[in-house]
């Protein structure tokens, strides 16, 4: 990273912006979930974004920083956030908003586990012992002693943790490939892929003929029928795309700017703001279980941050003190 790359001051400007952006999107969307589609939802935020998206492209040198040496590595990034955004959303539809993003923020211990095999990193016991304590998270989150105390499905609950896998492939893919593309850019292919993805599943779903005597809340809010919006929620909707345009921005340009282990800890103000909208809108309040889950879930991610930036120190010395001789 070169010194006009590395400003970690902005990129964790950058990272808190995108986080309150991304916080208000899920919000928005849970507050659509009863009427609309996700793929509606989808495109249409998509749709507005990507106008947002071009103006931040002429600011950063025009159309062609679109162009890109790796195609294939940018359709892979954008089916794998597609797939996270979905199966997190399908979530978000039928349980409470702060229970599935606390479950989403096990993607830094995917991404741990993930760069062992993938790329070929050494994560020492003390890293590997916080991955097995966020995971306990989960488990008690879950609550497997109390089959009727639980009013989510267990396999509903596990969708945040698809979604934070997919998300967490996703990073290290980035991480193995390379990222050199313009924030703006990046956020634009993204944008496209959702619009892509969305009107496939307008041509095959959008009638909400697959829907059709479905009980599951997440399926229905999958395969329900495309409808013109109310005009109440035409601003919701605008509303979205300005969040996804600012998303995609400020993520790709956060973690340009900084190591990922000096801004990654400022996601998790996600949740405090996820109990937040929960509690004050939706009237959503976690529960015990909930409690200690999100305590365990976060104090391992933030321990394996605090490790990896530790980790870095030495190297960083040493490569200092090498170039002074």
């Amino acid at each position: 990273m070169t010194d006009a790359q590395n400003r970690p001051g902005l990129g964790i400007l950058f990272i808190l912006g995108g986080v309150i952006a991304i916080s208000i999107n899920d919000m928005l969307v849970k507050m659509l979930a009863g009427e609309y589609p996700l793929h509606q939802i989808i495109f249409s935020r998509s749709l507005i974004g990507v106008l947002f998206s071009l103006v931040f492209v002429q600011m950063e040198g025009g159309f062609s920083i679109l162009r890109t040496k790796t195609p294939g590595l940018h359709v892979v990034r954008g089916l794998l956030v597609i797939v996270a955004n979905m199966t997190f959303y399908a979530a978000v539809a039928v349980m409470p908003l702060a229970q599935a993003t606390a479950l989403f923020f096990v993607a830094p211990l995917f991404i741990t586990l993930l760069s062992i095999p993938i790329l070929g990193e050494k994560v020492g016991p003390k890293r590997l012992g916080a991955v097995v304590v966020g995971f306990m998270g989960v488990v008690v989150m879950q609550q497997p002693w109390a089959s009727d105390v639980i009013t989510v499905g267990r396999v509903a609950m596990l969708l945040p943790v698809a979604a934070a896998l997919t998300y967490a492939l996703m990073q290290v893919l980035t991480r193995k490939l390379g990222a050199t593309a313009k924030a703006s850019a990046m956020a634009i292919y993204i944008q496209g892929m959702f619009l892509i993805v969305s009107l496939l599943f307008f041509v095959i779903a959008g009638d909400g003929r697959f829907a059709e005597g479905q009980t599951n809340a997440s399926l229905q809010f999958l395969l329900r029928a495309w409808v013109w919006p109310d005009q109440s929620d035409l601003l919701v909707f605008g509303a979205l795309g300005l969040c996804s345009g600012i998303i995609g921005y400020c993520l790709s340009a956060a973690y340009r700017l900084a190591s990922a282990a000096t801004i990654a800890p400022y996601e998790y103000i996600g949740l405090p703001l996820a109990i937040l909208w929960g509690w004050s809108l939706f009237g959503e309040w976690p529960d015990a279980a909930t409690w200690w889950g999100c305590g365990l879930i976060v104090f391992a991610g933030l321990f394996v941050f605090l490790r990896e930036t530790q980790r870095d120190v030495p190297r960083t010395g040493w490569r200092r003190r090498s170039m002074r001789r």
